[in-house]
């Protein structure tokens, strides 16, 4: 399949969730205030893992093989071990390697360093530890020069490649050995530095099948809704990127006038944000199988094994694993970075649907290969980095963040006052209330997840 949108009489669309109805705006973030009297919440209630909807463990039970209390399990595991694997990367910094889960609950964490003297301080935090050679910056540099040779003649049979984490790699996967060695040299890369994967694979954006909550695109093209959001004052909602350019005008599932496309990036990244007019509101939910909603908490990133679940209108409400991070997928159209590979199925008419991870916003969906009869993979778009790029604040269940203004291309937080509404990534330092606090795990901070509230995602230095 291409990834062209066909014409509305062929009823094309791409999938859908998140309907936009009346809601209040949010509110701007309070001023800093001492930490509440009592014990601080755990991760699993920052994150919303412990009250999951039965339709998401539902779901998972039938994708993953679980029962409904080896689900609920599953989820409080995930989101301790974030925290975890973040305290770890700042205590083991240059040597860190990386962290993933494993086991049908994801009761195992393990930990990759480069030092072997590292090992007690992993294993301290419960996790198991392994020695490897390479540090994950190094294996991101590599990664950095594929991603810079991906305009030459020798890249064309190279769909994707990506950093290998639990194998401490750099993968490269092409139509044929021949083709990946040349790509790897010509980026400069010696052959030794990465492993090469052979597969007749060629992901493709989902987007020529009808949708859940539609929207039309010029009433030429229908795509779907993804993540509400605001700029501002402003009402919205998050969507890939090759539904539509800047300035394209959309009308809703009932063909009233909706709002306007007012950013869109595709190929490079796939995001793209449509501004609704007043008769819209974006709510913090997201649709699940049989008409049941989702609740959206957070944006906070899921591990490398972590279950995560999606909405799509052609195969309905899948569940699947994180397998990578930061991979670059080669779609017909073009080269798209960053994108997250997971195990979930989809087909033609997913495309721009959410993913969650528990009640945490992850990304909206990419493109994939395969379907849901024989299995496949699909990629998502993460949604911090759309939101950052765009200046977006996520609607969610909890207080809302403070409305933003246009933010840089992935800005990396800076040792400053922590600020509601900003996306932080693992490792940056803020200020709050005279204290340091450094990030343990990326996110868009909220007003009620101030560093001394919330454990799970600062760690005080």
């Amino acid at each position: 399949m291409t990834g062209r949108h066909t014409a509305v009489g062929r009823r094309a669309a791409l999938a859908a969730v998140g309907a936009l109805v009346v809601t209040t705006l949010p509110t701007a973030a309070s001023a800093a205030a001492p930490p509440a009297p009592g014990p601080r919440p755990t991760a699993s209630q920052t994150l919303g893992a412990d009250s999951p909807p039965a339709g998401l463990l539902t779901a998972m039970g039938r994708d993953l093989g679980l029962t409904p209390n080896q689900a609920a399990t599953r989820l409080l595991n995930e989101a301790e071990a974030g925290t975890r694997a973040g305290r770890l990367r700042t205590a083991l910094d240059s040597h860190f390697a990386g962290a993933w889960l494993s086991g049908p609950t994801s009761a195992s964490l393990t930990v990759a360093t480069t030092d072997a003297a590292d090992v007690p301080t992993i294993r301290a935090e419960g996790a198991t530890a392994v020695v490897v050679a390479t540090p994950l910056a190094e294996l991101e540099a590599v990664r950095d020069r594929l991603d810079a040779a991906a305009d030459s003649a020798e890249a064309i049979d190279t769909p994707l490649w990506y950093v290998d984490v639990p194998a401490n790699r750099v993968a490269v996967q092409a139509t044929s050995r021949s083709a990946a060695e040349a790509f790897v040299e010509s980026a400069g890369v010696a052959a030794e530095e990465v492993a090469v994967q052979v597969s007749e694979e060629r992901p493709r954006v989902l987007a020529d099948l009808v949708g859940g909550d539609p929207y039309y695109i010029d009433n030429v093209a229908r795509c779907s809704v993804g993540f509400s959001v605001t700029r501002s004052w402003r009402q919205g909602f998050a969507t890939a990127g090759h539904c539509g350019g800047a300035g394209a005008r959309t009308t809703g599932y009932n063909r009233a006038a909706q709002g306007v496309v007012q950013g869109s990036t595709f190929p490079g990244r796939d995001m793209a944000w449509v501004a609704v007019n007043g008769a819209w509101r974006g709510t913090p939910y997201v649709r699940a199988q049989s008409g049941r909603r989702v609740r959206v908490a957070g944006s906070v990133r899921a591990l490398i094994g972590s279950a995560v679940c999606r909405s799509g209108s052609t195969t309905g409400w899948r569940c699947g694993i994180v397998e990578r991070h930061n991979v670059t997928v080669r779609y017909p159209q073009g080269r798209v970075y960053g994108l997250t590979r997971t195990t979930v199925c989809a087909e033609p008419g997913d495309s721009g649907g959410p993913y969650v991870s528990g009640a945490q916003a992850q990304g909206v969906t990419s493109g994939g290969s395969g379907n849901c009869r024989v299995g496949g993979r699909t990629y998502f778009q993460p949604i911090n980095p759309l939101l950052s790029r765009y200046g977006l604040t996520l609607r969610t269940t909890s207080s809302q963040a403070a409305p933003l203004f246009p933010a840089p291309l992935f800005p990396v937080a800076v040792a400053d006052a922590w600020t509601a509404g900003l996306v932080y990534e693992t490792g940056a330092t803020v200020t709050r209330a005279g204290v340091r606090y450094t990030c343990l795990q990326d996110h868009q901070a909220q007003s009620d997840w101030s560093p001394e509230d919330t454990p799970a995602l600062w760690q005080r230095l």
